[in-house]
């Protein structure tokens, strides 16, 4: 990643059912094509229900100390720096409709869990600024990211001028005073979303991501899209009075005991997990076999890559069950069968992993749909039904789209017509929020209805 940015990148998690649309559409999700729809009303998540991080204060503070310290790339961090004392926020641009509610509930998290006090401004400078652009603006300079955050600069184009400068190149920070969060505007409202959730996040805490991490937007394999207990806990260690910016590793290290004592009382009991360093081999291997614009034999040698790398370091938790997830996900349209025995195998490490419950949703999703292509609705439902509830508890409304259009089909394979209709018409509020537009939309309904074979 280039210097001075700090991005989400596009590694896309689902489907066997594409999270795209067909390559054939052109159009992009717009505001007025969201807004001006034929279909159901869009749904929006209410109330947002984190669970408390369980986790060992002996593993938190090596945790903490590997995202303060390092960037993504690997570059090394010499201090802490973050906003001291007062933070605001403006919104540039023009942002889609929702979000502002987006928006006003993320601060509300942030104030009651992490104890952050934000203050959202209309007029003159803030200390971030959030600029919605068009996504061919973000790729035009970043080809690889969905949305990013830079230093010391309020606007696009003020980054365009110095995006090679000493002054947005995070390594030379002693402390944050100014930057910009830029979100693409022509996307589905979960994908503004998420990008904002994640960008703001590392805005005001650590910029780094650890794959070893299950429950957590610090995270590259992008499968938590809002914040979770755990990143609550992070941003509040990171802002502690304890701190300051300025701080090196070992000054922070001294400090972290006795926060973690306060901050996470319970934690002084947990055992800590094992949990080794991830090579970076391994993390290039998995962004090539999940990449979007990669040759298939390159994304095979890639997955290989990265199972083997898993196998060889021993692992036996979610970056072991990633690496078979992505086997799947390379080799499910040339060996259906084979591509099941990976999830399978995915499914099995996440569920002995705490912290897993979203990853095995999203696994679930390519178990289901392999169900309702053989016609097996029973099968189907089985797999469907318990994540459910753990997609909308996590706020993924483009995974419980897709798991309730999936049991729409199980449904009908089962003879239940009536309730596959119900089901159906119950997921399109969600598709709106999880897809976008009306045609990506009513793409997605059509993917999945493909899969039943009683469709022709």
């Amino acid at each position: 990643m280039r210097r001075g940015v700090k991005a989400r990148l596009i590694l896309p998690l689902m489907m066997l059912l594409n999270a795209c649309v067909p390559a054939s559409h052109s159009e992009v999700a717009t505001r007025a094509v969201i807004a001006d729809s034929t279909l159901p009303p869009m749904k929006q998540f209410a109330q947002a229900r984190p669970t408390t991080p369980h986790v060992s204060n002996a593993a938190l503070a090596e945790d903490f100390l590997d995202l303060s310290f390092r960037m993504e790339s690997g570059r090394a961090l010499p201090v802490l720096t973050r906003f001291e004392g007062p933070i605001t926020l403006r919104v540039l641009g023009q942002p889609p409709a929702t979000l502002g509610p987006d928006l006003a509930r993320l601060l509300a998290r942030l104030r009651r869990e992490a104890g952050m006090e934000l203050r959202e401004v209309t007029g003159g400078e803030a200390s971030i600024t959030i600029q919605a652009v068009n996504r061919s603006q973000i790729r035009r300079l970043l080809p690889q990211a969905a949305c990013f955050v830079v230093p010391n600069v309020s606007t696009l184009e003020e980054y365009r001028r110095t995006r090679r400068s000493a002054a947005t190149d995070w390594t030379r920070l002693t402390e944050r005073r100014k930057l910009a969060i830029f979100l693409p505007n022509d996307v589905s409202p979960q994908e503004s979303r998420d990008c904002l959730h994640e960008e703001l996040a590392q805005a005001l805490g650590p910029l780094n991501d650890l794959y070893r991490l299950p429950d957590s937007v610090f995270n590259d394999d992008n499968v938590h899209t809002v914040l979770t207990g755990f990143d609550m806990l992070v941003l509040r260690i990171y802002n502690d009075p304890a701190l300051r910016s300025g701080m090196t590793r070992d000054e922070v290290a001294a400090r972290l005991p006795g926060i973690l004592a306060r901050l996470n009382p319970g934690g002084g009991t947990v055992a800590p997990r094992p949990a080794r360093a991830t090579p970076q081999v391994w993390s290039r291997a998995i962004q090539t076999a999940l990449g979007r614009d990669v040759g298939r034999n390159a994304r095979m040698s890639a997955a290989q890559d990265a199972l083997r790398i898993a196998q060889t370091q021993g692992w036996q938790d979610n970056r072991h069950a990633f690496s078979h997830y992505a086997m799947g996900r390379v080799t499910q349209m040339t060996d259906p069968a084979a591509a099941q025995t990976h999830y399978q195998m995915a499914d099995t490490l996440y569920a002995r992993t705490p912290g897993t419950t979203l990853h095995r949703a999203y696994v679930a999703t390519q178990r289901a749909g392999y169900a309702v292509t053989i016609g097996d609705g029973a099968g189907a439902l089985a797999l469907i039904e318990p994540h459910l509830p753990i997609a909308e508890a996590s706020e993924n409304a483009a995974l419980l789209a897709t798991l309730m259009l999936l049991k729409a089909e199980a449904l009908e394979i089962e003879g239940r017509g009536i309730e596959a209709r119900r089901v159906r018409l119950d997921s399109i509020g969600w598709a709106r929020y999880g897809f976008g537009p009306d045609w990506a939309v009513r793409a997605k309904l059509r993917e999945i209805a493909s899969l039943n074979p009683r469709n022709g």
